[in-house]
């Protein structure tokens, strides 16, 4: 196989067409009569928001604004115009009200105080969780630092223990823990189905939550990488300042853009070498093709396996034994 740099070009009118039809296919057979998704802003909620109308009508799609108190202010903005521009009514619930009932800032703060002392996030500390840049140079593992931003604005940056970073990631994910369960309500609510935004990059490499944003009834662009999401997106005519937006995580206090958070390359560069690892293209011809060296490449294939491999469980279904296929052993 020759890996070209349009190899990811897809035809989006036959792309939508080809979603389209089969989110009505699986919502009648889910005996479903309308969508529910949480929309934040980003390309992917507005690309799935804008699916979701061509597939069922503006009438039968609720989308759902779910700030919390660490949200950027700019994303319930973004959202609101994204719903209008589409013709749908959002709904707006605030879930910090929850977290709270739940202890995730204080479970977070906690972890974050013992790098840190220092941090109060009562006297405008703010903090954040970030992988390694210089990937493809580097070859470095992915071992999260914690970044606290002072008052004065001046950044900190420390290891994260293994300790740490298990209770800042396992309060954080109440996060989306939470939203799940508030979607969950407005479509049982109406028999409507939810509605998952994750795309191919966030799925297969694991940067979603298990019965968080993972828990869902459709993912419609799930099969699609980064870069063809907004190949849909200029088709489906999605506000361009949307389209321009860094996609970014919204998770922590501090901004974080998802290449710095996880993914570590540009979407634009990972989708094309993630492409040629998939299909087994060698190192060697994807650094031609590419204009990098063969370690460059390589080292971009050793994050998406570790990534692939450590994330594994969060795709993995709920185990039972009816898959073993033996009887039930009776007492005798």
């Amino acid at each position: 196989m020759t890996l070209t740099k349009r190899v990811l070009d897809i035809d989006a009118a036959a792309e939508t067409d080809r979603i389209v039809k089969w989110m009505r296919e699986n919502m009648r057979g889910l005996h479903r009569t309308g969508a529910v998704l949480g929309i934040s802003g980003g390309i992917d909620s507005s690309v799935c928001l804008a699916l979701c109308v061509k597939a069922f009508g503006p009438d039968r799609v609720i989308p759902l604004l779910l700030p919390e108190k660490d949200s950027d202010p700019a994303s319930e903005e973004l959202a609101r115009m994204l719903a209008a521009h589409y013709g749908t009514t959002p709904i707006l619930e605030v879930i910090t009200g929850a977290l709270d009932g739940y202890r995730c800032y204080e479970r977070r703060d906690e972890a974050i105080a013992r790098i840190f002392p220092e941090y109060d996030p009562k006297k405008g500390y703010l903090a954040k969780i970030v992988l390694p840049p210089g990937l493809l140079d580097e070859g470095t593992l992915n071992v999260y630092s914690l970044t606290i931003v002072t008052p004065e604005g001046e950044e900190k940056s420390l290891r994260l223990p293994p300790a740490e970073f298990a209770q800042i990631v396992a309060a954080s994910n109440f996060k989306q823990r939470t939203r799940t369960a508030m979607l969950y309500y407005h479509a049982e609510l109406r028999n409507f189905a939810v509605i998952g935004t994750p795309n191919k990059n966030e799925h297969d490499q694991g940067f979603f939550v298990k019965y968080g944003d993972g828990g869902v009834d459709l993912k419609p662009i799930v099969h699609l990488y980064k870069t063809q999401v907004y190949q849909l997106a200029r088709y489906l005519g999605v506000p361009e300042v949307i389209q321009k937006r860094p996609p970014t995580s919204d998770t922590y206090s501090a901004p974080a853009t998802q290449e710095e958070f996880f993914f570590r390359l540009p979407f634009d560069v990972m989708d094309m070498l993630w492409y040629a690892q998939e299909n087994k293209i060698s190192a060697e011809e994807t650094a031609a093709a590419l204009d990098m060296t063969p370690a460059q490449v390589r080292n971009a294939f050793e994050d998406f396996t570790r990534k692939t491999r450590t994330t594994h469980y969060l795709r993995t279904p709920p185990l039972d034994m009816t898959a073993l296929g033996h009887p039930i052993q009776a007492v005798r």
